[in-house]
């Protein structure tokens, strides 16, 4: 291991449960993307060393789903969907908008460590496209104009 990374004892239970299961390898990894915020490196050697489960094989599955992500996000997790209904509303602008306004490269962070911004498929608000979510919180009928006061929001909160 590259580094000691310090499991929490809900996290190696959850793991001891579903080791032995068939196919478990995804929800062991959404449970430890739900703990730490991501899949790091050391998260996912330990992974191996205690599921009998080869590094390769953990990495693949990684690789191969958007979902999972290897470097730690933004406090703020800002989703933009680009689903059919969202795509053709706008929302491509909406999220280059969303990057220019941080001032964001794909797949990054902005330096204050607030915000990160992914592109998603779908998150069933067809009717209100295009959408956008913040953590938990959902924006329809998305604007340009709006960008700036939804992200001051999270920066005063």
């Amino acid at each position: 291991m590259t580094e000691n990374i310090e499991f929490p004892k809900d996290l190696l239970s959850f793991i001891d449960e579903w080791k032995v299961k068939p196919g478990s390898l995804i929800m062991i990894l959404h449970k430890t993307q739900e703990t730490f915020g991501y899949i790091s490196r050391p998260a996912a050697e330990k992974l191996a060393h205690l599921t009998g489960i080869p590094l390769a094989r953990i990495y693949g599955v990684v690789s191969f789903y958007h979902f999972f992500k290897t470097t730690k996000p933004g406090k703020h997790k800002v989703s933009v969907c680009l689903g059919t209904a969202c795509y053709l509303k706008g929302g491509g602008d909406i999220i280059e908008d969303a990057r220019k306004t941080l001032r964001l490269a794909p797949g990054g962070v902005t330096e204050d460590g607030l915000f990160s911004i992914d592109e998603v498929r779908c998150v069933g608000c067809c009717g209100l496209a295009p959408v956008m979510t913040v953590d938990k919180d959902t924006y329809g009928k998305m604007t340009k104009a709006q960008l700036p006061g939804i992200f001051d929001k999270y920066r005063e909160a």
